[in-house]
């Protein structure tokens, strides 16, 4: 069985990848980044979600030498042209910083009205074989974005989106469901038949 490393040290990543990926059926050989503490963390500096994602997954599979898959996603306001997008993770300044990068947008959405708060996660996932094969594709899900925060569970602007045709936001809908619908249980879905060929 070959192992397969998640190119993620995002434990709210992680936990969302082993579920997606055990409702697919494939429970066995997947090892977190955190595995790896000598690898130092990648400049996502690509341009779009689908770069970021590949420098990602390509930077683990050849210091590993096992195949590693990655993502990069975001969320991309309509009235504020698509940003934060690539920048989601680091809107407010600091990476990761998930209080003060909602904190900033909500500020930012103060004045807007609930018909212009549309908004869409998009997810990249990637997998990066040890020798340079990649493969790359893209889930979106729509929504709008909530004027306060709602909701305890999920990481990043989960308190705020909630998703078309719910009533509840990503933060407060169990993992399963959020997992069914999201941007990157789409993209990763699509993955999955090559990670299954590859874990067998």
């Amino acid at each position: 069985m070959t192992r397969l490393v998640l190119a993620t040290r995002n434990a709210g990543k992680i936990t969302e990848l082993r579920a997606i990926l055990a409702d697919a059926g494939i429970t066995h050989g997947l090892i977190g980044a955190d595995a790896y503490p000598e690898i130092p963390d990648v400049k996502e500096t690509g341009v779009t979600f689908a770069e970021n994602a590949l420098l990602k997954a390509h930077a683990l599979a050849t210091a590993t030498g096992l195949p590693a898959i990655a993502d990069d996603s975001g969320l991309c306001v309509d009235v504020l042209g698509g940003a934060p997008g690539i920048f989601s993770a680091r809107w407010a300044g600091r990476h990761g910083d998930d209080e003060a990068n909602l904190d900033l947008l909500l500020a930012q959405l103060s004045d807007i009205d609930a018909p212009h708060r549309g908004a869409r996660f998009v997810c990249a996932a990637a997998l990066a074989l040890p020798d340079g094969t990649e493969t790359v594709v893209e889930g979106e899900l729509r929504g709008t974005l909530r004027t306060a925060r709602a909701g305890a569970d999920g990481f990043g602007y989960d308190p705020l989106f909630q998703p078309e045709g719910e009533t509840s936001t990503f933060a407060q809908l169990p993992l399963s469901t959020k997992n069914a619908m999201s941007h990157r249980g789409r993209a990763f879905r699509e993955l999955t038949p090559l990670v299954r060929k590859l874990v067998e």
